[in-house]
C-alpha cells in the first residue's frame, strides 16, 4: 500500500527482476508500442499536473490528485526501465545512449523505427524521418514519411537544445554553432527568397513577429532555430546510420551523396 496524504490507496506494481530481464527480448512493435505509451504517459501527467495547479491555486491539492500525479510518474519510470535493458540487448542501443542528450526512451524509438536494410544511405532515414524538404504530397496523398519517426527527430532537436551546456555534449554545440550560422545569414539578406515564399505560402498574422521578419526579407528567431536543430539532428542520423551500418553488414557505408556524386570534400 501507498500512502498519500491522509489516504492510502494500492500503488501501481513495478515491473518485477524477471520482467525487467524478460524486456530484452521485446519485439520491435512491441517497443514502439511502449515508446508511444511512454510520451502518452507523459503528456498526460504534464496535463493533470496542469489541471492540478489550476484547481488548487488556493490550497493544498486534494490526497486523491496528488496520488494520481505519482502512480503517473511511476508508470513512465517503469515503461522506461523495460525500454534501458531492451536497448540494452543492442549495440546500437548502448552507442546511443553514450551520446548526451540520447536517453532510452529515444534510443528505443530510433531502434524501433528504423530498419537498417532499407536504409544504405541515410538519405533513406532523413526521408523516412521527414527531414527532406524536397518531398511533397497532395490532399489525400499519404505522407512520404512516418509521423512518430518524425516527431522523435523533434524531441531529439529539443533534447540538444537542453544539453547544449553540458561539457560532455556533442551535437547541442553543434545546434549553436550552426545557430550562430544561420543567423549570420540571415542578418545579411541570404534568406530574403525564403521569407517572401514563407509569406505567400503559409497563412501568417499581420499582427504576429513572425510576420514582422518575414516582410523585412529575414526569417524569424523560431524559423533559425528549427533549421539550426534540424542541421545538428541530420548530422546525428549520419553518424548514426554509419556506425549501425558497418555493426550490421560489417563494411562501410556507401559515401554520402554531397560527397560521392557532387564531390564535397568535407565530411563531419
Amino acid at each position: 500500500m501507498a500512502a498519500a496524504g491522509n489516504i492510502s490507496l494500492d500503488s501501481v506494481a513495478r515491473l518485477s527482476r524477471d520482467i525487467a530481464k524478460s524486456s530484452g527480448s521485446l519485439s520491435k512493435d512491441e517497443a514502439r508500442f511502449l515508446v508511444d505509451a511512454y510520451y502518452q504517459m507523459q503528456h498526460n501527467r504534464i496535463m493533470a499536473g496542469n489541471q492540478t495547479r489550476a484547481l488548487n491555486e488556493s490550497g493544498e491539492p486534494h490526497d486523491v490528485l496528488v496520488w494520481l500525479g505519482s502512480q503517473n510518474d511511476v508508470l513512465e519510470q517503469q515503461v522506461k526501465r523495460a525500454l534501458d535493458r531492451w536497448t540494452d540487448e543492442h549495440p546500437v542501443g548502448k552507442w546511443l545512449k553514450a551520446i548526451t542528450g540520447i536517453g532510452p526512451v529515444i534510443a528505443a524509438g530510433l531502434l524501433a523505427h528504423i530498419d537498417i536494410e532499407k536504409a544504405p544511405t541515410v538519405g533513406h532515414i532523413w526521408r523516412f524521418a521527414g527531414l527532406d524538404p524536397t518531398l511533397s504530397w497532395g490532399k489525400g496523398q499519404k505522407r512520404p514519411h512516418n509521423g512518430s519517426l518524425k516527431t522523435l527527430c523533434w524531441k531529439i532537436g529539443e533534447s540538444f537544445v537542453k544539453v547544449s551546456g553540458n561539457p560532455n555534449d556533442v551535437y547541442g554545440k553543434i545546434y549553436l554553432a550552426r545557430k550562430g550560422y544561420e543567423q549570420a545569414k540571415n542578418e545579411a539578406g541570404e534568406y530574403a527568397a525564403q521569407a517572401s515564399e514563407a509569406i505567400t505560402k503559409k497563412r501568417i498574422g499581420k499582427e504576429t513577429e513572425a510576420y514582422k521578419s518575414y516582410s523585412s526579407g529575414k526569417l524569424p528567431p523560431g524559423h533559425i532555430h528549427a533549421r539550426a536543430k534540424r542541421y545538428a539532428v541530420k548530422l546525428f542520423l549520419s553518424h548514426l546510420h554509419e556506425f549501425w551500418y558497418e555493426h550490421h553488414f560489417g563494411e562501410k557505408p556507401p559515401l554520402p551523396y554531397p560527397i560521392a556524386i557532387l564531390g564535397h570534400a568535407h565530411k563531419v
